[in-house]
């Protein structure tokens, strides 16, 4: 049972981490990261982190909304297959909404991604 317990606390799930990669964008943060599972298989884990601040001027409260989705090996090619697709109706579909919001830089240039 100690064992266990061991394995979840939040040191032994930063150890699991090989390598992660930050992606500020506003309000939001992106992490990918590459796991290892028991099994030894590198997996992609990924984590919207949203930043939500509430309560009042005088003493707002500052919380993170965390999302997460698991992209497993064998999924990878369907995965960035559709990813692609979707980006690529989205630059062509969407031209002038991107101009319009310089707040948001956007590079549409490549979105194909190759694994």
């Amino acid at each position: 049972m100690e064992d266990v317990m061991k394995n979840n606390t939040p040191e032994r799930k930063e150890k699991d981490i090989i390598f992660s990669k930050a992606i500020k964008a506003g309000k939001r943060i992106y992490y990918l990261d590459v796991k290892k599972n028991k099994k030894e298989e590198l997996f992609l884990a990924i984590t919207e982190s949203k930043k939500i601040i509430s309560g009042t001027f005088e003493s707002p409260v500052v919380q993170f909304e965390k999302h997460k989705i698991f992209l497993y090996r064998e999924d990878f090619d369907k995965f960035v297959s559709g990813l692609n697709e979707t980006l690529q109706f989205i630059k062509e579909n969407s031209s002038a909404s991107i101009e319009e919001n310089p707040a948001e830089p956007a590079d549409t240039a490549g979105y194909e991604i190759e694994i």
